[in-house]
């Protein structure tokens, strides 16, 4: 697979130039947490991921500590994705580092993306590091159905993320295939009774803009079977990609894939 840089949701970018300094002092690299958020990142975006990821996994005690460290207080529930609960779980605990960042209004990132992290300092002891980048942004600019909007936030863009690092997965790079990363989100997104995601690529929006307007309006698939009808119900996620970014001036927006 090329790995070069994608849009949200990343496969891991190795390219040089995104390699980010983790500072040695980042707390999660001390504490049992290996997921940690930076400091700088403010109380409301803190909240918003906090809340969206207790959505899915049904943990509500689930809370970035004092130092940035994500923990996991009470994690005996019988709600929420058991899928995305194992995931967290391992990646709270596992072998690497994982650090949110906040990336809002970065023209180079697309919802969220992760690349690899470098210590400023070296030490053969330190776990290695990735960096989560996140456009808060991004999301408040989506329009569309209720339903694909629950199926499609921060936490689902940090979850698809995470996924990257802890299971090695891959996106899709042809289209028809989901991609073995979001194929496991969506089996979140069943577990807590929302829709799939139907294409892993987003195409162009029928929607007419002004021509006066630098606007490319896209839009994206979520289907859900509806079981009293047998029939199964289509719900779109709407924005326009020069506002979000993700796409270059030699890109198609007709195939482009959305989350990577």
């Amino acid at each position: 697979m090329g790995r070069h840089a994608r849009s949200l949701g990343g496969s891991i970018v190795p390219a040089i130039c995104l390699a980010l300094l983790v500072c040695a002092s980042v707390a999660a690299a001390k504490t049992s947490s290996r997921v940690v958020i930076r400091e700088d990142v403010s109380v409301a975006h803190r909240n918003e991921l906090m809340n969206q990821l207790r959505k899915v996994t049904g943990w509500t005690r689930l809370a970035f500590d004092h130092d940035g460290s994500l923990a996991i207080e009470s994690p005996d529930t019988l709600q929420g994705s058991k899928t995305a609960q194992s995931l967290l779980a391992r990646a709270i605990s596992g072998d690497k580092l994982i650090v949110l960042e906040d990336a809002s209004s970065r023209s180079d990132v697309a919802f969220c993306r992760v690349v690899p992290g470098r210590w400023s300092t070296s030490n053969a002891s330190l776990p290695r590091a990735y960096v989560v980048l996140i456009d808060f942004a991004d999301f408040e600019r989506i329009v569309g159905d209720k339903e694909a909007r629950a199926a499609f936030h921060v936490g689902w863009g940090v979850l698809h993320e995470i996924d990257h690092v802890v299971n090695g997965t891959e996106d899709s790079e042809s289209d028809g295939d989901l991609g073995e990363c979001e194929s496991h989100i969506n089996a979140m997104r069943e577990e807590v009774g929302l829709p799939i995601r139907a294409n892993y690529f987003y195409s162009a929006s029928p929607l007419k803009t002004d021509p006066n307007f630098n606007r490319r309006l896209v839009r994206l698939p979520f289907e859900q079977r509806d079981t009293s009808s047998s029939r199964t119900r289509r719900y779109w996620l709407t924005w326009d990609a020069v506002v979000v970014g993700g796409v270059t001036d030699s890109q198609s927006v007709s195939v482009r894939a959305l989350v990577r």
